[in-house]
């Protein structure tokens, strides 16, 4: 198994440290903006989301004039985060009770759930709380009127299933709120974009919610008391996945396994067959406790495991399975479980201490919630895995490109984590006369040739970094980017741009450079230290190599691919035959050559070609990449000339 990410915590324990007020650190940052009418809170799994919702409703309801408050979230079981939690035991001025006639996401309420809602909107009530899934509040708000949903607060769990899009009705329902009631608004999200790359919020509207609140996974791994470390990584598998999994899977370990999805190409059966096979690997069943639906397994070497299947069909035996996991309390309650399609958002295992998942995720979004479930901090756990199952790229499958994409995504998804899990540094402007700065501790580097931001492109610097790069990521520039052929200005100059303009086209040209340049520097130099040369100089690795810290220039940084170590890890962990087919299959891929790339190559790089080649030009049978794709651009610029699209200069 190859790690593409090892980081290692301080175990300082301030995330989970409580105060006066029996609040951990991110809940005193939000609570610290009660005040505020939209709050956007940015922070991962299991770092108390939930509960700092409790103590800003109850603010909100004690002292902000809100009559009601209205928690929305996904899945009915991630309702459960939100029942009754006594919070003046730790010293906070009221508890938080909701009546069990109005938690829409109780087992108990599966009728009259809309009636239910429209009533608590519609009526004098000295309930003040109502618990309600996203498909139970879509369905509801169709039945009132703007007016009734004044002076309430809305709650929105895992905020990210809202989109700008005009078909999503969540995100309808928050741009009403908005715009036609003066409702206050508190957004919470563990993964601030979605996979399919449309915006979680059109960008008028985010601007409401800015500056967001940021509580980041190194903040919180950081900060916890047993965690130790984590791991993110991919294991390839070749033939039937379950082929791999005795050299991976640690029957040691509280494991959580998700299969792939039932029409997946990584699904050699079907699922019960499957989760058969898993079992059988994992050892011998033995027997079974029916009421909960555990079964008894017995390992090789006569350990007795308690493993979960989540995947079975039979609603009462799911459903008993389901109450057990909820009510669980000790480590000793379970060993491994298989799930599908659950067992992501919301689920609480705190014990768990390796995702195993087969196949590739689509949506970015999912692997951060699954990564989740094996990040919470208890006694006895030091450290998390979170392992991709994924197939191996083999000559002899017949859609090789398929392939290919998968494991692709795989590697998008491990940067992307690196990103959010990792220290990361500041830059600050730095003149020609200045002095360099940059150690461990300030995490602060001076950056030649660093423009200066406005307000609005530095909230998006400061807010929104990790979502643009997530967007970046699961984009096409992935695949260019992983190219050894692609020059980085292309990348860094011409793609980047493009995405940031897309994302938020509110920005003039300036501020795209300004959020461009940022970007740009903290995936290429993202979680590196500073090292102190024998003469007493600074060196910080760039992308692979060492620069001198106060030769650090925009322009040295442009020049370079950020993206160029997947490249790297790609290399070392396959075979030249899998890494010439991946070659292939990138190349394939490219974009047609643009306008911009064109003029880029024979404005900065056709004159030094001539230079060293006594005034001759390239040609397109170059073996040199490089020489190669000028003389694709100059073959490019004459054809638009041709075509009178620009004129001979």
């Amino acid at each position: 198994m190859e790690n593409l990410v090892n980081i290692s915590y301080s175990q300082t324990g301030v995330s989970s440290n409580v105060d006066e007020m029996g609040m951990r650190e991110m809940q005193r940052m939000v609570y610290e903006q009660r005040h505020r009418k939209y709050l956007l809170v940015k922070s991962p799994p299991a770092s108390g989301k939930s509960r700092a919702m409790m103590f800003v409703a109850l603010d909100k309801l004690a002292n902000q004039g809100i009559k009601k408050v209205i928690v929305a979230v996904p899945q009915k079981n991630i309702g459960r985060s939100f029942n009754d939690t006594n919070l003046t035991r730790s010293g906070f001025f009221a508890d938080w009770n909701v009546a069990r006639y109005y938690n829409l996401c109780d087992s108990e309420n599966e009728t009259e759930k809309r009636q239910r809602f429209v009533e608590f909107i519609d009526k004098s009530n000295p309930n003040k709380i109502l618990i309600c899934t996203h498909a139970t509040l879509c369905n509801a708000m169709k039945h009132l009127s703007d007016e009734k949903l004044n002076d309430c607060l809305f709650g929105i769990d895992e905020y990210h299933h809202s989109s700008a899009d005009a078909n999503n009705g969540l995100g309808e329902i928050v741009r009403r709120l908005l715009h036609s009631t003066n409702a206050h608004i508190m957004a919470m999200t563990g993964s601030y974009f979605r996979g399919d790359a449309i915006p979680v919020m059109r960008p008028e509207d985010e601007a409401l919610f800015l500056p967001a609140i940021n509580y980041n996974y190194y903040q919180q791994l950081n900060g916890y008391q047993y965690l130790k470390s984590l791991g993110i990584g991919y294991h390839f598998f070749q033939g039937k996945y379950v082929s791999a999994l005795p050299e991976i899977l640690d029957t040691s370990k509280k494991t959580l396994i998700h299969i792939p999805s039932v029409q997946g190409r990584d699904a050699y059966a079907n699922k019960h067959d499957q989760v058969a096979d898993i079992i059988a690997i994992i050892g011998e069943v033995v027997g079974e406790d029916p009421e909960h639906f555990i079964k008894i397994v017995k390992t090789s070497d006569g350990r007795l495991l308690k493993v979960g299947d989540l995947v079975e069909d039979n609603i009462s035996c799911r459903r008993a399975l389901q109450a057990y996991l909820q009510r669980m309390n000790k480590p000793e309650a379970l060993d491994i479980l298989i799930a599908l399609g659950t067992a992501k958002e919301g689920f609480d295992w705190q014990w768990c201490e390796v995702c195993l998942t087969v196949g590739i995720r689509a949506s970015l979004t999912e692997v951060v919630q699954i990564i989740g479930r094996c990040t919470r901090d208890c006694e006895g756990k030091t450290h998390a895995q979170f392992t991709n199952l994924i197939p191996c790229p083999d000559a002899s499958q017949e859609k090789v490109n398929v392939a290919v994409n998968d494991m692709l995504k795989a590697i998008t998804v491990s940067l992307l984590m690196e990103q959010v899990m990792a220290p990361k540094w500041d830059f600050k402007t730095k003149r020609d006369d200045d002095e360099e700065e940059g150690n461990g501790e300030n995490r602060t580097l001076k950056v030649k040739g660093l423009t200066n931001a406005t307000p609005k492109a530095q909230a998006i610097i400061d807010n929104d970094m990790t979502e643009l790069k997530a967007e970046i990521l699961a984009s096409d520039i992935i695949k260019q980017a992983m190219s050894s052929n692609i020059i980085g200005e292309e990348i860094t100059q011409v793609l980047i741009p493009k995405i940031i303009q897309r994302r938020y086209p509110t920005l003039t040209e300036e501020e795209v450079e300004q959020v461009r340049q940022r970007v740009v520097l903290s995936t290429a130099i993202q979680g590196e230290e500073v090292q102190e040369g024998s003469n007493g100089q600074k060196f910080i690795r760039v992308a692979g190599k060492f620069v001198e810290v106060n030769k650090l220039s925009i322009n040295l940084i442009d020049s370079i691919n950020p993206f160029q170590r997947a490249y790297e890890i790609l290399s070392k962990s396959i075979t030249p035959e899998v890494l010439r087919t991946i070659e292939y299959v990138i190349e394939d891929q490219r974009n047609d050559m643009t306008k911009e790339e064109a003029i880029l190559l024979c404005q900065k790089y056709l004159p030094k070609y001539r230079e060293n080649h006594n005034g001759e030009v390239p040609q397109l049978n170059d073996p040199e990449p490089l020489n190669k794709r000028i003389a694709q651009a100059i073959a490019y610029i004459q054809n638009m000339i041709r075509k009178g699209e620009i004129k001979r200069s």
